[in-house]
């Protein structure tokens, strides 16, 4: 008999007194020189888990076997000093999130890696052999799931009913966190409740990940490994997750920011995008309020580009705002076509405002910007769905989870 979609764990978490000394932003939206300011005088910090060259000179490989060891090592004292504690039987997790008026609450739970290789935990990115390897040797070397991969799943009353219960009771821990996020966590223990999450997720055809493709993906590996040891109920053949439902979920805009002009003047690359687009120049940031609509901005200047007709006969990855970006502006006009390897073309997450896409261009650094409207669940899904995968850069979920609230350990 496989496993179930879902199943409690015996958590590791931080003793709730020091839980806000514990947690941490994600491993990967931090670079070294940032985690190591941020832990400064913070010996909890979970960063000296996830982020461990902070611990080694300046200037350390954050590939070198040293700094995972470093990892575990960390890892093995937080224990040890009662930090971080491993709860003493399986259980599920509240995870709640609060951002200004938005909130999501969600189960922390670990999920099967059988579904996630049969595609029941349905992808909608590409991964990069390179970060899987980092989280692959990471997973090993502290033996523990220590950064959950985030899903979305449909919403399922029994789970939402459990949730209600569970967090009309005080939390284990309730904090805000150094950027003002809230993270509030609580313990389902209650066999019955246990038994009604595992049951009602079963249920499920299939939930989507949100954000973590390169854990999700070294999970699997991590599990392959270790294939025949301590049978299918193994912890490896789990991986840690936390799943919200979808109309809890918020996808900010992910914007684009260009080096140059690939030959045109201002004046020209307007009259290209004249052709296709409606261009409106506005005295304001020209933020998108809809599908179909662009911000542009040169130095000094915003325009709304709006598509004058809407393209017939798109699949779910091609009919993205995203995608008719690259093939209908940075291909032809830019000659920027690989996203994932041209150099010319930048990112910048929605979090960050149009004022930062100001300041890119306005700095000289980049020629142009382009501001989208951002991404839905409903193209998640309907992506996932239909087995493709998205642009780079499709999709920024705001909030972030913290890493340290609760890791899953693998022996």
């Amino acid at each position: 008999m496989s496993l179930p979609l879902f199943r409690p764990f015996p958590g590791l978490r931080p003793a709730p007194e020091l839980a806000s000394q514990v947690a941490a932003p994600p491993y990967d939206v931090l670079n070294s020189e940032e985690a190591r300011d941020l832990a400064k005088g913070k010996p909890h910090s979970f960063l000296h888990i996830s982020k461990p060259e902070i611990d080694l000179p300046v200037g350390t490989d954050p590939y070198a076997p040293e700094v995972y060891a470093k990892g575990a090592e960390n890892l093995k004292k937080m224990i040890e000093a009662g930090v971080i504690k491993r709860d003493p039987k399986p259980c599920y997790y509240v995870y709640r999130l609060r951002m200004g008026d938005h909130v999501q609450t969600g189960i922390v739970a670990a999920a099967s890696v059988a579904a996630y290789d049969v595609n029941r935990i349905r992808k909608h990115e590409f991964t990069r052999p390179d970060k899987e390897d980092d989280r692959v040797r990471q997973i090993d070397s502290v033996n523990a799931q220590t950064g959950p991969v985030l899903l979305a799943h449909r919403p399922i009353k029994a789970v939402s009913e459990v949730i209600a219960r569970v967090t009309a009771l005080p939390a284990a821990y309730d904090f805000a966190a150094h950027d003002g996020i809230g993270h509030a966590l609580w313990v389902i223990d209650q066999d019955a409740d246990i038994k009604t999450v595992t049951d009602a997720f079963e249920a499920e055809k299939a939930v989507y990940i949100a954000d973590g493709h390169h854990r999700s993906a070294a999970a699997s590996r991590i599990a392959k490994a270790r294939s025949g040891k301590g049978g299918e109920d193994a912890a490896h053949n789990s991986f840690l997750v936390v799943s919200y439902p979808i109309d809890e979920m918020r996808i900010l805009d992910y914007n684009r920011v260009v080096k140059d002009l690939n030959g045109m003047s201002e004046a020209e690359l307007l009259e290209k995008l004249a052709k296709t687009f409606t261009l409106e120049e506005t005295k304001n940031q020209a933020k998108p309020k809809a599908k179909r609509q662009i911000g542009l901005y040169l130095k000094g200047r915003w325009f709304l580009m709006t598509l004058k007709a809407e393209p017939q006969g798109l699949d779910p990855v091609q009919s993205l705002d995203v995608s008719l970006l690259t093939d209908l502006v940075l291909a032809p006009l830019f000659g920027i076509e690989d996203l994932r390897k041209d150099k010319r073309i930048d990112f910048v997450g929605g979090k960050r405002g149009l004022g930062e896409l100001e300041k890119r261009v306005d700095s000289g650094e980049m020629a142009a910007a382009f501001a989208l409207y951002p991404t839905s669940m409903d193209d998640l899904v309907s992506v996932a769905d239909a087995n493709r995968v998205m642009p780079p850069k499709s999709t920024w979920f705001e909030p972030k989870l913290a890493d340290g609230m609760v890791s899953n350990p693998l022996d």
